[in-house]
């Protein structure tokens, strides 16, 4: 497993990165998926206070005991929610701010986060005194890095320029190319990319013409230019779940494609795609059968 390095901080991260979110909720498998990562050279886990309302990083911290310094944790703040109770607000209040990263690395059983995320953002927040309580929580040791989760240019342009942040998760894949307007900002500032929905929701996987069963849309992308898209794609080359992801890995500005991973089984056959060896040529097809797209909206 090849590793990049996270924008300008100094942590190392695999190319592959496991997404909790999708997890099971059951804790011997949430266990047997992660050392099977840990084992094939996944260094990084990726999750959120609002997933399961903190379950999720609860059966993670119980996954790593003993085995923390040897994996990177990403978690994310600003969605306010209550124990017990539907539904969440969004809050990226600084003093919630520094609430909330209390009630993380207690649940994940550590005392320091690697990366710690704005799970979102508007341009009306409070983006100096963001800035400031992520800046502090770093000087404190309870994070090693921060950066931000959104798809918004009007929100991940101001906030590089203001901050030390490190990193942005955007959704990218080669059905969703709205973040490759944002890629030369990211490399002129020197922030990683970690990427989000990069099998389009299993689309853009061996496994296709399955999935377009389940989807009437994707995107920007109707019923029947979604269904003559994938078709295409899928026909085209012979493993496309192995050419998505080259396609994703091959942009200079993405350090690493999170991956949801829902069972073993999951998990195994994107590591297959990762290894598997896909030819220049096959990416250009599957670039050239996609829609360029920019963001349209939160622009201004």
């Amino acid at each position: 497993m090849k590793t990049q390095r996270l924008g300008k901080s100094t942590l190392q991260i695999s190319e592959l990165s496991l997404g909790g979110m999708s997890f099971p909720k059951e804790q011997n498998k949430t266990d047997t998926i992660i050392q099977h990562a840990l084992e094939q050279g996944i260094n990084w886990i990726d999750t959120a206070d609002l997933y399961e309302q903190g379950e999720n990083e609860t059966r993670i911290g119980k996954s790593l005991q003993g085995i923390r310094s040897d994996v990177h944790i990403s978690t994310k703040v600003g969605n306010r929610f209550t124990a017990g109770k539907q539904g969440w607000t969004w809050d990226p209040d600084p003093k919630w701010i520094e609430q909330a990263v209390e009630g993380s690395l207690k649940r994940l059983n550590t005392d320091y986060i690697d990366l710690y995320q704005l799970h979102g953002g508007t341009k009306e927040d409070d983006w100096d005194g963001i800035i400031a309580v992520f800046e502090r929580l770093r000087e404190q040791g309870k994070i090693r890095e921060y950066g931000i989760s959104s798809i918004r240019p009007n929100v991940i342009y101001p906030y590089f320029e203001k901050s030390q942040a490190v990193s942005v998760m955007m959704q990218y894949s080669a059905l969703d190319r709205r973040a490759e307007s944002v890629f030369p900002f990211l490399e002129e500032h020197e922030v990683g990319l970690l990427v989000r929905g990069g099998q389009a929701k299993g689309l853009l996987t061996d496994a296709a013409l399955e999935k377009l069963e389940k989807h009437s849309q994707y995107g920007s992308y109707d019923e029947s230019t979604l269904e003559q898209t994938v078709k295409q794609m899928h026909q085209s080359m012979s493993h496309l779940g192995a050419t998505s992801l080259a396609h994703i890995l091959s942009q200079p500005a993405v350090s690493s494609v999170v991956i949801g991973t829902s069972s073993l089984e999951q998990l195994k056959d994107t590591l297959n795609n990762y290894k598997t060896t896909v030819s220049n040529e096959d990416v250009e097809q599957l670039v050239a059968l996609s829609k360029q797209e920019t963001y349209k909206e939160h622009v201004e």
